[in-house]
């Protein structure tokens, strides 16, 4: 039987050694989310519906439902993300519609750090951000599903919907490859004080946990901004990209509100 090579064989470049491959394969089964099962996949759809509609536009339909919101959330078991949700509906239940609005158009609109199209974080103003929105509606459409409402398919809400509609797998990767923009609209949202941080806090519970490059790669955002480049590509029709270092967002479309709510059994 041959001998095991040494560990420093993978160093001086030759094949890995067998302890640094399975400290690469234990690192990624850390990493990697458990399949759920069935009863799961329902109670974490469920959440994501109900941050997508949380992070909507609270016009009066929003505004009406926030009952619905309040018993739904009550409901939920024990956990971090349900803590973090109770915090939220219970500033959302007890401001008035107009201070609501308001507050969202400040934290959502206004402020470049916290906006809720995903790709800016990535690519900034820049003709690979173009490129990132035609990849993420192509994924939608092999997944069968069409974004409607007039809204950008990075948008948090729509991403929101479809990773609850086509599930932890398929449906949820663009939130993992979005992650540390993610993680800047909470750092953002905590520092402005705004409750829409329990919102980032309780999704951020249900992704992997952030690694050392995510958290520098964090930092460098929020410290420096995207990249900037001044001629932008738009392949959606809706009008250029924002001069170098300025961020408009488009239009709010108007929110699609799900089917009522309800607890899946055994949540």
């Amino acid at each position: 039987m041959s001998p095991l090579p040494s560990p420093s064989a993978g160093r001086l470049g030759g094949p890995p050694s067998v302890p640094a491959i399975v400290r690469t394969r234990l690192r990624a089964a850390v990493r990697r989310p458990a399949r759920p099962t069935p009863e799961e996949a329902a109670a974490r759809g469920l959440l994501l519906r109900l941050y997508s509609l949380l992070l909507q536009y609270p016009d009066s339909e929003l505004a009406a439902a926030r009952p619905e919101f309040s018993a739904t959330v009550e409901a939920l078991p024990p956990s971090p993300a349900a803590e973090h949700l109770g915090a939220f509906t219970a500033w959302f239940a007890g401001q008035e519609p107009q201070a609501l609005e308001r507050h969202y158009v400040e934290m959502f609109d206004l402020r470049r750090k916290s906006s809720l199209y995903l790709t800016y974080y990535l690519h900034g103003d820049t003709r690979r951000r173009g490129m990132a929105l035609l990849t993420l509606a192509q994924r939608y459409r092999a997944a069968g599903w069409e974004v409607d409402g007039g809204e950008l398919p990075d948008h948090l809400p729509v991403v929101l919907e479809f990773a609850a509609l086509a599930g932890p797998g398929t449906g949820e990767a663009p939130l993992r490859q979005h992650r540390r923009g993610l993680e800047l609209i909470h750092h953002a949202l905590t520092a402005a004080e705004s409750p829409y941080r329990h919102v980032l806090a309780a999704l951020l519970t249900l992704l992997p946990p952030p690694t050392e490059a995510d958290l520098a790669a964090v930092a460098e955002l929020a410290a420096q901004g995207p990249p900037n480049e001044d001629v932008g590509l738009d392949p959606y029709g809706a009008g250029e990209f924002a001069p170098s270092g300025t961020f408009v967002p488009p239009e709010q479309a108007p929110p699609t509100l799900m089917p009522p709510l309800s607890t899946p059994e055994g949540l």
